[in-house]
């Protein structure tokens, strides 16, 4: 069970970074603290960082160097108009995805039209209803 839980967690875990950088700026430890905290996980700077690397490759975070009155300049990260972009498709996806494993329809969740492909379950005519 615990590899389904960390491969669960894995999988929405990218979109909980964009969700946080859509919201402010981050660098890499504000970024943990600010996920953990909110969400009571247990992350690290070298769970994170493959994903920011991969995120930024794919033109969805950009990232600088700012200077700090505390220490070394620090990299912070930030979506970028195509990251948001991404991350308005990919929750409406999630929220739909949602819906579907909670087995019932949230308050309103229905009025919003989704902007993707629609997925679809087909049955085989021999299945059981």
């Amino acid at each position: 069970m615990d590899n389904k839980i960390k491969q669960l967690r894995k999988g929405v875990l990218e979109l909980a970074i964009m969700n946080s950088l859509y919201k402010q700026s981050h660098y890499g430890y504000s970024l943990v603290k600010s996920l953990s905290v909110e969400n009571g996980l247990s992350l690290t700077e070298g769970t994170i960082y493959p994903i920011l690397n991969r995120l930024s490759k794919e033109g969805l975070v950009r990232s600088q160097w700012v200077e700090s009155r505390q220490g070394p300049p620090r990299k912070y990260y930030s979506l970028t108009t195509e990251g948001k972009s991404a991350f308005d498709i990919l929750i409406k996806e999630f929220n739909r995805l949602e819906i579907m494993v909670r087995g019932k329809e949230e308050p309103g969740a229905a009025a919003e039209e989704p902007s993707g492909p629609a997925l679809v379950v087909r049955k085989e005519p021999n299945d059981e209803q």
